[in-house]
């Protein structure tokens, strides 16, 4: 019973009831027939929310932009970083093996942190986890160190629901160093923060592994983010507390960082869209390669509630394989996951026509 795939269901937007028949109009405002479809209020009550689904009705404000507003101290520290991954890259050649394969291993499990965790798991409610299942993805979380996993949500969900606007904390149309970096270098954008206190966020501060993470998050991320990694190849094989620090802690954490980041930049820029032609995200198998399975963008963008946020299974998709092997061992269940049938129908509809070439 843990392992079923929850009942499939189709893209979720504006509903109206005409008969037996479902009416849905689609984000670029094609309005299709179908019958037996989930409605919002449906999708919401088997997950909980919805608000990861496209606002259609945001307009932005009119008139000039807000000043651009510089964060200093983020612009030093993240300048700083990327120094001494740098110099963490000069100290390959001088590391043990053993050393190499444990920041492969944080890299990992951070990464599963935010991909299995704060992103399919949190942000979008595709599947449910039980409790240790959750602890671990939250110590996971807080080695990555990409903001807590409330917060983490709540920006993320924002970025869904206006995707592209100004209301996007990372708007990819500002250009791809915004869309990468860029974004944590300056004030938010008024509306952003603005759209951020209107979502509903009730299930994230229910969930009390989450709001204890918030509440000690600075501590968990000196002692797993940089602490822990640093201390063991230390320790365990007397490996130098230089490359100790800079390779697994400070180079392993840089590359995590841009891992993600690109889902945000590079996978809003680049590649084919063959589910929906008239959004901006796109499927880039590089970027999914990196970041565990996180760059089937389009389809992503598409279907935000299926678990996989791929229809390939796991095809450069380890994340997908984590989840599945957790509901194997009876820590996750429900996970939702689109038919084949309203894939299809979709790609027919609304993408580009690049599914047709394989």
């Amino acid at each position: 019973a843990h392992c079923r795939l929850s009942k499939e269901f189709s893209s979720a937007s504006t509903t109206t009831t005409v008969g037996s028949v479902t009416s849905r109009v689609t984000r670029n405002g094609d309005a299709v027939m179908e019958k037996d479809l989930l409605s919002h209020e449906d999708l919401a009550g088997d997950r909980g929310m919805i608000d990861d689904i496209f606002d259609e009705t945001y307009r932005e404000k009119e008139g000039p932009k807000p000043p651009m507003r510089y964060v200093w101290r983020n612009i030093i520290l993240m300048s700083l970083l990327h120094l001494g991954a740098i110099f963490g890259l000069t100290l390959i050649p001088s590391a043990k093996i053993q050393t190499l394969a444990w920041a492969v291993l944080c890299f990992l499990l951070s990464a599963l942190g935010i991909t299995a965790g704060s992103h399919r798991l949190w942000s979008h409610r595709s599947y449910k986890a039980t409790l240790p299942l959750r602890i671990f993805l939250t110590i996971a979380n807080s080695m990555a160190f990409q903001n807590d996993i409330y917060e983490w949500v709540r920006d993320h969900r924002v970025h869904h629901k206006f995707s592209e606007t100004d209301a996007d904390p990372h708007n990819a149309m500002r250009g791809f160093f915004f869309s990468h970096i860029g974004w944590l270098l300056v004030r938010k954008h008024p509306d952003v923060i603005e759209k951020g206190q209107k979502l509903d966020l009730s299930d994230i501060k229910a969930d009390k592994v989450v709001m204890f993470q918030r509440r000690y998050y600075k501590p968990s991320v000196v002692l797993l983010c940089f602490t822990l990694p640093t201390v063991v190849p230390w320790y365990f094989w007397d490996e130098s507390l230089v490359i100790s620090f800079f390779i697994p802690a400070i180079l392993r954490y840089t590359v995590g960082l841009n891992a993600t980041w690109l889902v945000n930049s590079a996978a809003h820029m680049f590649g084919n869209r063959p589910y929906d032609q008239h959004i901006n995200p796109r499927e880039n198998p590089l970027v999914s390669l990196g970041a565990l399975g996180e760059g089937f963008h389009n389809y992503h963008h598409t279907f935000p509630y299926d678990y996989s946020t791929s229809e390939f299974g796991w095809r450069f998709n380890l994340t997908t394989a984590f989840i599945d092997l957790m509901c194997l061992l009876g820590l996750a269940s429900d996970r939702k996951k689109v038919s084949k049938e309203v894939i299809l129908a979709r790609k027919m509809r609304t993408g580009d026509g690049s599914h047709k070439s394989g």
